[in-house]
């Protein structure tokens, strides 16, 4: 079968992919190790990117021309949605297309239609409702983008949720009809993402991120206000000074929120937690791995999240996770087993949750093994049996119905 994945937005074209292009390209080689033929599709944001390059045998990543040749804010993409549809068309006919983000859908359904091909559609994240209270910080929404993905909802023959919670608002939210949504979880990469192996901790590590001795507590998201890192710092101050670990905050500045990295400098400033907090940046996959193999435990205090990739990858290394009970972190993080949910978004609340596990030697280490296992469950190949199942069954009903 020969399916294409469509996303706009700003895409690593060496494979070492960034938030939810983690799943893309994971998934793309999951599904080609079932006999797909998958071409990755999505906009050239660095003049050297070629037409078309190969990942891995069965997947091609294919860059087409949409704006400028460079990197953009995630706001300032769906101005070139035209352009990045007309290059669609000049592309062979595809058996099937999944669109990944609303903005790729918007581009590629119609030539879906064109082309008689089913449509299916990941969304990763659904507009706030019109009129609601944003995140502190956050901007309003582009005004196509909640027309287009009610549009998505409704045309698309599929309609794939990453976790139960984001199935829930794309069919409130969006209309979607039901019968045509299915829930596929992500999966995880487990021999990258494990506990560390005896004679695998990394004394040099310890030393530069944790240097008052009591190891490290990890953030890892882009630095913008959705992904809630002003609340970690917080939350650090609060954890009293014999058992406060450091915290390691590892992500890039967001080009939608220039000054954000400058005010959360400010912040530990303020809150007098300078020699304790380190900003490394950007982190590749096996870096990431480290960070989270060897860290205290993870914070993940998003405002909202579809599932939380990072909380899982976390649970792989044995890390337990303190995230906020919001959208699919409830399935990520199993409370009280895997690590701890939070409903409170008051940094002297988290501080308390730190404390309890900080604290308790052995049931740190409890959570750690029991979110190892949990995290077992999810796998690239699970996410890709799913979906080949899934795929099948659009190609049936649409040769049925021809």
């Amino acid at each position: 079968m020969v399916s294409m994945h469509t996303s706009p937005i700003d895409a690593a074209g060496s494979g070492d992919a960034g938030g939810m292009n983690v799943v893309e390209f994971n998934l793309a080689h999951a599904l080609a190790a079932l006999g797909h033929r998958v071409d990755l599709i999505t906009r050239r944001c660095q003049p050297d990117q070629p037409d078309r390059q190969t990942l891995a045998p069965g997947v091609d990543l294919i860059h087409l021309d949409a704006g400028p040749a460079q990197p953009l804010a995630k706001s300032a993409i769906d101005a070139h949605i035209p352009q990045f549809s007309a290059g669609l068309g000049q592309l062979q006919p595809y058996d099937l297309v999944h669109s990944q983000h609303w903005m790729s859908g918007v581009a590629a359904l119609p030539w879906a239609r064109a082309w008689g091909a089913p449509h299916a559609q990941s969304y990763h994240s659904v507009a706030a409702r019109p009129g609601s209270a944003l995140s502190e910080g956050e901007p309003p929404e582009s005004p196509a983008r909640v027309p287009g993905e009610a549009r998505l909802a409704v045309e698309s023959d599929l309609v794939v949720a990453i976790s139960a919670a984001e199935a829930g608002t794309v069919i409130t939210r969006c209309g979607a009809d039901p019968a045509r949504v299915a829930i596929v979880p992500p999966g995880v990469d487990h021999d990258l993402f494990r506990p560390a192996r005896p004679g695998q901790f990394d004394h040099g590590l310890e030393a530069r991120l944790a240097p008052h001795g009591r190891g490290y507590a990890f953030f890892a998201a882009r630095l913008q206000p959705l992904k809630g890192p002003d609340l970690a710092i917080a939350a650090l101050a609060h954890v009293c000074e014999g058992i406060r670990p450091d915290l390691v905050i590892a992500g890039a500045d967001s080009p939608d929120f220039a000054a954000y990295s400058d005010y959360l400098r400010q912040l530990t400033v303020d809150l007098e937690l300078e020699p304790y907090v380190r900003f490394v940046g950007a982190q590749d996959r096996a870096s990431l791995a480290g960070l989270l193999r060897q860290a205290k435990l993870t914070l993940v205090p998003s405002h909202s999240e579809t599932f939380g990739l990072v909380a899982l990858e976390s649970a792989a290394c044995g890390t337990p996770v303190i995230a906020a009970a919001a959208g699919g972190l409830r399935e990520a993080v199993v409370h009280g087993e895997s690590g701890q949910l939070m409903d409170s978004r008051q940094p002297e609340d988290w501080g308390v949750a730190m404390i309890k596990l900080l604290g308790n030697r052995r049931l740190l280490e409890r959570m750690g093994v029991v979110a190892e296992v949990h995290a077992r469950r999810f796998t690239w190949a699970g996410m890709a049996e799913q979906l080949d199942r899934l795929y099948h069954q659009l190609l049936d009903s649409k040769a049925a119905s021809s």
